[in-house]
């Protein structure tokens, strides 16, 4: 059976409900939620360290990207339907490589853009992937977009995401580049560990039959979740 076919309407809602249950509790989205915010703490933290502190910010990466749920949507939205380790290998590090030269560049150029704008294309990236995994570009315009230019290109616009929130910080230049290259190899950590548990999850779930049942409405779900940052976002912009 194809994973766009369905028995009965009973096995949709339990999939979508379970599914949404699941995300939830995962991703951590609550109506103040702002995919790369930090703390109040650590912005304080932040604001008053001068000079380099390799563990402080190795651990305030990996930490934004743990609780990162756009990150973590997007990223389960690309090895969705990869099976190869070598495949997740490429595309998690073509999304690594464009966080990293936009964090990096956005912070030391100064680059500010706003955040509700940054934060709102990130949604939509969670949107074409989820659209990418339904096979829709195929459907609606007959090709199929390069998907590793596109996971790349995404995270270009993901590393602007928190490189924007930065520089609202204003960090000290005492220590500013060291500092901004721990915090990335914490992102990157960050980003190994959750990758592990997604990846252990997923293995487990393609292992039975309920995977290519319920994975079209899984990705609708995270296309749903998808717009819904998007319009979050769009409405903090046009009220500010």
């Amino acid at each position: 059976m194809s994973f766009l076919q369905f028995k009965t309407a009973q096995d949709r809602l339990f999939a979508c409900i379970g599914v949404a249950l699941m995300l939830v509790g995962l991703f951590g989205i609550i109506p103040d939620a702002l995919a790369h915010g930090v703390t109040v703490g650590d912005k304080g933290y932040i604001q008053e360290t001068t000079g380099v502190h390799p563990i402080p910010f190795i651990y305030l990466g990996a930490k934004h990207m743990m609780t990162g749920y756009d990150h973590l949507l997007f990223l389960l939205g690309v090895i969705f339907f990869l099976y190869r380790l070598k495949d997740v290998t490429i595309y998690v590090s073509l999304f690594a490589v464009g966080h990293i030269i936009t964090l990096l560049s956005g912070v030391l150029m100064e680059i500010s853009i706003s955040a509700y704008i940054i934060d709102a294309i990130i949604g939509f990236s969670v949107v074409y992937k989820a659209l990418d995994n339904m096979g829709a570009y195929q459907r609606w315009f007959g090709f199929q977009p390069n998907t590793k230019i596109a996971t790349f290109l995404f995270g270009l616009i993901h590393g602007f995401g928190l490189a924007t929130k930065i520089l609202d910080y204003e960090l000290s230049p005492d220590g500013l580049l060291p500092n901004l290259i721990f915090f990335n190899i914490g992102v990157e950590l960050g980003q190994i560990l959750a990758l592990a548990v997604i990846l252990i999850a997923i293995d487990f779930w393609r292992r039975s039959k309920s995977f290519l049942h319920h994975a079209y409405h899984t990705n609708v779900l995270m296309m749903m979740l998808g717009f819904l940052l998007m319009f979050y976002q769009i409405t903090g912009y046009i009220v500010q």
